[in-house]
């Protein structure tokens, strides 16, 4: 599928990044050109250690940022597919930076799109989040609009031949950031924050979210928001699986968060499919293909009226047991239990 083409992935020095970089070269030996966009020289810097040009002469590393419009052009010539991984993630940062936010997370999608659209492009596959869907941080708002810049670019293609498609799932297991290693670092001071006994999140790997987009590469018809079928963990069991025997403290929800997340509410619904191990929310306005077309071409069929996709009423949930063996995999192998 992608060998001999040329990849570009912007947050390519991300944990996304790098997994999917991994991936490539292990399962298309042959691709053509695979670029490192980001703006972190010392995480290019990190990931030349690993995959250097002398070892994988397909590789470049380009430095330079979405916003700006003229190095991605230069960054996206000769370019088949781009996949979009590069934002501003943290919650808190957002709230507190909401200019900084809009200019990479719109502004910066914006970009990516005019580049693909004047460098003959063939493929643009963006990475989304939980929190795009019905937001109430700023965060997910800017994630939110940047899913519908990408699905709407396919209406201003012409008659290029490009497709830009979506994929949003939930927290990324291990990432950095993420619960898991801050719980790992936290417990060894005997005491673990819990925002709130409540909270619940949908858990994927990284590896899985890697499988998604090489999904909606092959897969995609154009407009689409590709959803997982994945499970949630409550925060508890999350605190059990990591130290057991160690006190947990209510420290109250941080300013923009959500007790559950979505990823697909009562109102997307309406334009929802369902298909093997994927939902996909399809573009409300399409002039390229009818609704129709979507279902034939996935195999797929409409989800009930009234379906929701959320955390909290999720029919599949991970174990205490389980997310210990995710640890194991994913995370850190010789991961034990802190007593």
């Amino acid at each position: 599928m992608l060998n001999n083409k040329s990849i570009l992935i912007t947050g390519g020095t991300g944990s996304f990044g790098e997994k999917f970089v991994e991936t490539i070269l292990g399962r298309y030996p042959d691709v053509k050109r695979l670029v490192i966009y980001s703006r972190d020289e010392l995480k290019q810097f990190e990931m030349r250690q690993k995959w250097s040009e002398q070892n994988f002469p397909q590789i470049r590393y380009f430095i330079g940022d979405i916003r700006d419009g003229e190095r991605l052009k230069q960054a996206c010539e000769g370019i088949d597919v781009i996949i979009h991984a590069a934002a501003i993630k943290q919650v808190d940062t957002a709230e507190y930076n909401p200019t900084e936010c809009i200019r990479t997370n719109i502004n910066g999608a914006e970009n990516v799109i005019n580049a693909a659209l004047s460098c003959g492009v063939q493929e643009v596959v963006a990475l989304s989040t939980d929190k795009a869907c019905a937001p109430i941080n700023l965060y997910g708002a800017t994630k939110l609009a940047s899913d519908k810049l990408f699905t709407a670019a396919n209406n201003i293609k012409g008659s290029k031949d490009i497709r830009f498609s979506v994929v949003r799932y939930g927290n990324v297991m291990g990432s950095r950031g993420s619960v898991i290693p801050f719980f790992i670092n936290k417990a060894k001071e005997g005491v673990l924050p819990i925002t709130h006994e409540e909270m619940t999140r949908f858990n994927i790997s990284l590896e899985d979210g890697v499988e998604m987009v090489m999904f909606a590469i092959e897969n995609a018809l154009g407009g689409e928001i590709f959803v997982p079928k994945i499970p949630s963990y409550r925060i508890l069991d999350i605190a059990k699986a990591i130290a057991p025997n160690c006190k947990t403290e209510i420290v109250g929800i941080r300013p923009g968060e959500k007790l559950h997340e979505e990823m697909i509410t009562e109102t997307d619904a309406l334009n929802t499919i369902e298909f093997d191990q994927y939902y996909a929310i399809l573009p409300s306005v399409s002039f390229n293909h009818k609704k129709e077309d979507f279902v034939k071409h996935h195999n797929a069929k409409y989800v009930e009226c009234g379906f929701k996709y959320n955390s909290g009423t999720n029919t599949e949930w991970e174990t205490v047991e389980g997310l210990r063996e995710l640890i194991k995999t994913y995370v850190d192998p010789n991961f034990e239990p802190i007593l």
